[in-house]
């Protein structure tokens, strides 16, 4: 009887050793999932803050709301350069200029106004929610006087009624509105309070009538600007010319929001159990999130009430090569569901990548780091390659520059390096000249990234290359190798000595020039060696004063540094969403707000070109008026100009449309996975090693065959006694 049982143990543990070659992969961290449902698998390695879209500005937050916001414009998928199109417009909104009077003309010289007209399409439904659903006299369902009331509900899946109803003008006006109220701490009340015709009067208005208030209904007072034609259609009247407004009607700011949500939001009791608009969105777009746990995982599913949208039939470049139109005419969106689960290290999330588990290198940002990037590629005769392993496995990549600018500034109010006269510009010339991007890009970024010669960035208007486009206070054109060539440390040495300076010491008192770079950062990095080291090849001191991010920002309002880091990645194709990081109206410390010109820099001259390049549509016109704005700023060299981003890519090979696109991150919709062909790698790539498992346990058996002998022979000599 004993040897029966003993047998049969050892019998069910290799049946279970062998069946485990047939099952799953032991070791996947993604949930089950139901097979009749297509579900995408990613990652996130910062948490979002905000999801309410009149607050949020952020990439790490834009991964999720661009999936579900929609305004009235989005951007074509895959044409390049960037270009708009409708989203839940009908078409392209129709511009009029006005004069005073209101009167449409046709001068632009006599335009007081301009008014951007859009009419949505028919047929746009919100997700299904609770804030939206009716009784049966057709009032909303939950809607609460007292905490008491509904203090069982916890969680948005604890309502067990939802609704819909179709999206109309009211719902981006109502959000507008939103954008104008001070209590929501929009980061674009500023800048759309300077053309919106009556936002900043809205705004105050709603600021004094909140008082004792529990929810204020922003439809109880028009703005000015803002006016409805027809369920359908309503314009916004803005001050002057100003072309560029359009790129800002497809930023989630300007998405729909009814005002049944901001009401069922405003619930007694409600924000203290996250039940906000912050925490839960609702929108229109192809996903609609289920889950918002970003300690763990967030959860987006197909919004049952999307409309008919389809694939592009049209492209750019090699995009049919590629098969980037393999999908077209085809309706969107192609996934069921994305599970994206939070990292809290990138090492961990390329990890899972390469085992299959998720989908894509990574989702909001390319994840190909420092600590990532030997394992994808090594550089080759033609460039950058992938690594042996990832090529067997089919990886694909995309590679995306991104109009953006990460530079190394100087506060112009700072006595030191601050300034506008001849000894100022030659000290910033002599500290840009030996500091070295092409280095830090080849030492910290593997390579990849291009030396920038001014504030406008690849790939949009107004950028150039060649020696007409170098900047000649920093470089020299080599005619043979027709590259820009950083100028010598010798000469930067004699600019610093007729900056007052020689040998970095002061020309009168003899003390050595220190200055101070002001950072979040570790002063002990790597970075921060090579930054002293820099500095140090023509006699300055560099210090580094480290404080939080909140004492950092305070300082850079008040002018209270000298040197920093920053950067910027548009929010619009546009060369205006650059130039208008040097606009003095948009000074930290001048308009005593959240400016964007964190230099301070202020020129006049600089100024009044950007208000015509704000008004004027790409030509000869806009162009000069360009070239000389960038022949001003690298002059005066505000920035160390730094450099602009390339980033690449890399997905499994059951992924398609793949392609990035360096403004919008709303591109889930077009994504298409083959989850039997995952399923098929996920267990090729990560086939259990069992021997380890059978060697112990044979191990295990050797030992105790002695017992059971010994314990056989008791048995047996107990019963002959």
């Amino acid at each position: 009887m004993q040897r029966s049982l003993f047998e049969k143990s050892i019998v069910t543990l290799l049946i279970a050793v062998l069946l485990s070659g047939c099952s799953g992969p032991w070791n996947d961290p993604n949930p089950t999932t139901k097979e009749s449902e297509v579900t995408y698998f990613g990652s996130f390695i910062t948490r979002p803050k905000h999801l309410d879209p009149v607050r949020s500005y952020s990439a790490e937050e834009k991964l999720f709301i661009d999936q579900i916001y929609e305004p009235p414009l989005q951007y074509h998928f895959l044409k390049r350069p960037y270009e708009l199109e409708p989203a839940t417009a009908a078409a392209m909104p129709t511009i009029e200029l006005l004069d005073k009077n209101l009167e449409p003309i046709s001068n632009s010289e006599n335009a007081t106004f301009s008014r951007i007209t859009i009419q949505l399409k028919r047929g746009t439904f919100y997700q299904p929610h609770p804030a939206l659903a009716k009784d049966d006299q057709g009032k909303s369902t939950y809607l609460f006087n007292t905490i008491e009331e509904g203090e069982q509900y916890k969680l948005l899946s604890d309502f067990p009624d939802t609704g819909s109803r179709e999206l109309i003008a009211d719902d981006y006006i109502y959000q507008i509105k939103r954008m104008a109220d001070p209590i929501n701490k929009s980061p674009l009340i500023g800048l759309m309070s300077d053309y919106i015709v009556g936002m900043k009067s809205f705004g105050d208005w709603a600021k004094d009538s909140r008082t004792g208030k529990q929810w204020l209904d922003l439809r109880e007072r028009p703005m000015e600007g803002l006016t409805k034609l027809d369920d359908y259609t309503f314009s916004i009247r803005i001050k002057g010319i100003y072309p560029q407004f359009q790129y800002w009607l497809s930023i989630p700011f300007f998405a729909p929001i009814p005002w049944e949500a901001d009401r069922f939001y405003h619930n007694p009791g409600f924000p203290a159990r996250n039940l906000t608009l912050d925490w839960n969105p609702v929108g229109t777009g192809p996903f609609m999130m289920t889950v918002n746990s970003p300690n763990r995982e967030v959860v987006l599913e197909r919004n049952p009430n999307f409309r008919t949208e389809l694939y592009p039939s049209e492209g750019s470049g090699d995009d049919f090569e590629k098969g980037y139109l393999a999908d077209a005419g085809k309706p969107l969106p192609f996934i069921d569901k994305a599970i994206f689960r939070y990292e809290k290290a990138a090492t961990s999330m390329w990890s899972k990548f390469t085992q299959g588990y998720y989908d894509r290198s990574g989702d909001g940002d390319p994840n190909i780091n420092t600590a990532t990037f030997d394992h994808a590629f090594t550089v080759g005769p033609d460039g950058l390659e992938l690594t042996p392993e990832l090529e067997q496995r089919n990886i694909i990549v995309d590679e995306e520059i991104r109009p953006s600018l990460y530079y190394t500034g100087f506060n112009m109010l700072d006595p030191v390096v601050g300034g506008y006269t001849e000894d100022k510009r030659k000290l910033r010339y002599a500290i840009s000249i030996i500091y070295n991007d092409q280095e830090y890009i080849d030492i910290f970024r593997n390579g990849i990234g291009q030396v920038a010669q001014g504030p406008i960035p690849p790939g949009l208007y107004g950028y150039q290359e060649g020696e007409e486009a170098t900047n000649r206070w920093i470089f020299d054109w080599d005619s043979h190798s027709k590259t820009p060539r950083r100028k010598s440390i010798e000469y930067a040495k004699q600019l610093l000595a007729e900056a007052g300076y020689p040998n970095g010491r002061h020309h009168k008192t003899g003390k050595p020039l220190i200055l101070y770079m002001d950072t979040t950062a570790n002063d002990t990095s790597p970075s921060s060696d090579w930054m002293k080291k820099q500095f140090a090849k023509i006699g300055i001191q560099l210090e580094f004063r480290t404080t939080d991010y909140p004492r950092f920002k305070e300082k850079m309002r008040q002018g209270n540094n000298q040197i920093f880091r920053w950067g910027w990645l548009a929010d619009y194709p546009d060369p205006e969403n650059f130039l208008f990081l040097l606009d003095s109206r948009q000074g930290l410390v001048q308009c005593k707000c959240d400016g964007s010109n964190s230099t301070n820099y202020d020129n006049p001259e600089f100024d009044r070109l950007y208000d015509k390049v704000k008004t004027l549509t790409n030509g000869p016109e806009r162009l000069d008026a360009i070239d000389q704005m960038i022949e001003m700023v690298q002059k005066d060299n505000p920035w160390i100009w730094g450099f602009n981003n390339k980033e690449y890519y890399l997905s499994n090979q059951w992924v398609y449309n793949t392609k990035r696109h360096g403004i919008n991150q709303g591109t889930l919709k077009y994504i298409r996975v083959d989850p039997e062909l995952r399923e098929q790698k996920q267990k090729e790539w990560n086939q259990p090693i069992v021997w380890p498992l059978i060697a112990s346990f044979g191990f295990f058996i050797l030992l105790i065959i002695p017992g059971i002998r010994a314990y056989r022979q008791r048995q047996k000599l107990t019963i002959t006694s």
